[in-house]
């Protein structure tokens, strides 16, 4: 999640209501909140004219419906957008985007993770690493897999805040650090 603390409330409150509608309302929110926040950032002049103190709140709520009517957004949604609108908020969808869908993962048991390894891996040794970690975490998985040749050999893994670091060059420095202490 964001370290954006408004982003965090407002992606929070859309969440409540969502979830009180049934989670079919959940998936459309995040869905249709992840396409407003693709739209703007994939128009950063959108996010500069919201963010522009000049134009009035009616001028960015007319641009605003424009991109709502295109993306085909449902009518909780664009009100939620001219929410934001009314309260200069525009700017925040992205990230109230990636806290909502933060919020959605936790939901529904999926984790986040990074897996950094020295080499790149095949499709099917993805699918395979990932398949077992899931049988090991007992939670649903959505990985990105990097490369690293720093890290000389083995496996970084990253899930939430907890890293697992079993690459080489960590047993190396662990190895030194005996040989250091002269255990």
């Amino acid at each position: 999640m964001s370290g954006n603390i408004v982003a965090r409330r407002y992606a929070k409150a859309l969440f409540t209501v969502g979830s009180k509608q049934g989670s079919a309302e959940l998936e459309t929110y995040g869905k249709q909140l992840a396409d407003l926040a693709g739209a703007l950032a994939g128009a950063p002049e959108a996010l500069r004219f919201f963010k522009n103190p000049v134009f009035s709140v009616e001028e960015k709520k007319a641009v605003l419906k424009q991109i709502t009517g295109q993306l085909g957004l449902t009518g909780a949604m664009a009100n939620f957008a001219n929410l934001l609108a009314d309260k200069n908020r525009l700017v925040s969808i992205p990230e109230i985007a990636a806290d909502y869908t933060a919020m959605l993962d936790e939901a529904n048991g999926i984790v986040s993770g990074k897996l950094v390894t020295a080499v790149a891996l095949s499709d099917s040794r993805k699918v395979e690493l990932k398949e077992r970690l899931e049988k090991q975490t007992g939670r649903k998985l959505v990985l990105d897999y990097a490369t690293n040749a720093d890290i000389l050999g083995g496996v970084v893994l990253q899930i939430g805040d907890s890293v697992l670091d079993a690459s080489l060059r960590a047993q190396l420095n662990i190895l030194k650090e005996t040989i250091k202490r002269g255990e």
